[in-house]
């Protein structure tokens, strides 16, 4: 599957941003799916996780009660809500993409997704 990432911008802080991750290829309901983020001179950290049908999700406890993640399988589409955005959510995003059974327990760990896109920007500005 490839994965193309976008919705990334400025904001100021309290604001709010939805990114997409639009996925090309069959199967898209076979594949958890993750945001991911990485800030200058940070470790990439896993911001939140959605499994193959969106009944289980996953999010860092820096984003939880702010950000939202869900997916539209017929568009083959991911998304990630961010509200009250702060300075320190700034990083590129990326999206994530890893091929599991429909039993799968959620992932967090980047190294066990091997489907990426590109990443997107964002910066809040305070």
């Amino acid at each position: 599957v490839q994965l193309q990432a976008s919705g990334g911008g400025l904001v100021q802080a309290g604001g709010s941003l939805r990114l997409s991750c639009a996925a090309s290829g069959p199967s898209f309901s076979r594949y958890m799916m993750a945001w991911f983020r990485q800030a200058p001179g940070k470790d990439r950290e896993c911001v939140s996780v959605i499994n193959r049908s969106g009944g289980s999700t996953y999010y860092g406890d820096s984003v939880k009660g702010r950000f939202t993640i869900s997916r539209d399988n017929d568009k083959k589409t991911v998304y990630l809500q961010m509200n009250s955005l702060k300075p320190e959510d700034s990083a590129v995003y990326y999206c994530a993409a890893r091929s599991v059974i429909s039993s799968a327990p959620i992932e967090i760990r980047q190294a066990s997704y091997n489907n990426w896109g590109q990443g997107t920007q964002v910066t809040v500005s305070s």
